[in-house]
């Protein structure tokens, strides 16, 4: 008799995941596994995958120090099959399963690559403590079609590693071609994602962005977390910002001890049922 494989798919401000229940550790997610999975033609389609976890039972020492924080690990691979320290977005959208679920509160912490990180469901929003952003020294320099050179306003790990640009308007903004990796010199020792933003008003900023491992995405919840550490200054630190991405809008704070608060949606969409042959000929 074949078995199936359960997946469900979700995403926050179309930043699509695929989420894969594993609590025992059991499933072997290859690289193979999570492109096929991620292919928008031949998969599921999605910009990640996201293994439901028990932080116990995760193979990195890092991850099983945090056990006695939070319950459930959340082991993300880019669609490409590499690994990411964290995810904005895809965090809300596994906190999303975990309560729908049954297996965790409306306010709970998950164990990442980045460190555990406290969730708390409001509503339709689900709001995530990013903890603090670290400004690197570097200030790369930016080629990307559409728009030219142009020097970044700030590198800054969360703990994703992010290049952002500046952009004088929306038309610039829209006219942007990133079907391909902007051109990043130097480039940080990990990758990065790059943001380009502009401002449209107080505390408001649209955005677009190119990710580390995946393309143009809809949205990118570290990314949106790092652009508005890049240009807020001191007086604009106290403030809630939002900002606009092509899929949808987020809110970003800081706490009183300086960690940063990414809030926004976060949906489930439905559940697939893996056929087992599909996934044994893509391990």
């Amino acid at each position: 008799m074949k078995h199936s494989l359960r997946a469900i798919k979700g995403h926050g401000t179309e930043n699509d995941f695929i989420l894969i229940p594993d609590l025992d550790a059991v499933l072997s997610l290859s690289p193979e596994l999570v492109r096929a999975l991620c292919d928008r033609h031949r998969g599921i389609g999605a910009d990640g995958v996201l293994r439901v976890v028990r932080t116990e039972r995760a193979t990195e020492p890092d991850v099983r120090a945090q056990a006695d924080e939070a319950e459930f690990f959340m082991d993300y691979h880019n669609a490409d099959g590499s690994i990411a320290e964290m995810c904005g977005n895809g965090v809300r959208v596994f906190a999303r399963y975990l309560h729908q679920a049954g297996l965790a509160p409306e306010q709970t912490s998950i164990a990442t690559r980045g460190g555990s990180k406290a969730v708390e469901s409001i509503g339709e929003d689900i709001s995530v403590d990013m903890g603090p952003s670290t400004i690197r020294r570097e200030r790369p320099m930016v080629s990307v079609g559409g728009y030219g050179d142009s020097p970044s306003i700030a590198a800054i790990d969360m703990p994703n590693p992010h290049v952002v640009v500046e952009l004088p308007d929306e038309a610039s903004l829209s006219a942007l071609d990133l079907c391909r990796p902007p051109l990043v010199q130097p480039p940080l020792p990990d990758g990065q994602n790059v943001e380009f933003i502009v401002r449209t008003g107080p505390r408001r900023l649209r955005m677009r962005v190119h990710e580390r491992g995946v393309g143009e995405t809809r949205s990118c919840g570290t990314g949106i977390c790092a652009a508005v550490v890049a240009i807020a200054d001191p007086a604009e630190a106290t403030g809630e910002w939002e900002v606009d991405v092509p899929g949808g809008r987020c809110r970003v704070s800081w706490t009183a001890t300086g960690s940063v608060v990414l809030s926004g949606p976060a949906v489930l969409v439905g559940e697939v049922d893996l056929d087992e042959d599909w996934v044994a000929a893509h391990r």
